[in-house]
């Protein structure tokens, strides 16, 4: 989840990422071609994500989080974990906007999903 470049496997608005700087990376939506900018603040130890999202670098801003939880945590068997991804809604946001993050998000869960569970791992999202 922490992988910028792993990330470019799902994450649909920021598809097939580059690495450009330190936790700075470009993508290209699915829906429009147009390149998606993300950084990324990871902590490793509390398990969490925060992504700031752009259409170029000085237009990055906070929009996404993840939080990661060991299995057993939450009561799911050892070797498990559980993934929680978080989007705000941007004041400027249309309710097309809006309803495309909810279920472009809700079908990237399905893809990490896939990846995880193939046991694949040097092709799964890393946590």
């Amino acid at each position: 989840m922490a992988d910028g470049e792993r990330q470019g496997r799902w994450a649909l608005g920021s598809w097939k990422r580059r690495t450009v700087g330190a936790q700075t990376f470009v993508g290209e939506s699915v829906f429009t071609g147009a390149e998606t900018w993300v950084r990324i603040h990871a902590d490793p130890v509390a398990l969490t994500i925060d992504y700031e999202v752009g259409g170029n670098e000085d237009g990055l801003r906070f929009r996404n989080a993840a939080r990661v939880f060991d299995g057993p945590t939450l009561g799911h068997p050892p070797g498990t974990a559980v993934i929680t991804l978080f989007t705000w809604r941007l004041a400027t946001q249309s309710d097309d906007a809006w309803a495309q993050i909810c279920s472009t998000h809700e079908t990237e869960m399905f893809l990490i999903r896939a990846l995880l569970e193939s046991g694949r791992d040097s092709d799964a999202p890393s946590a």
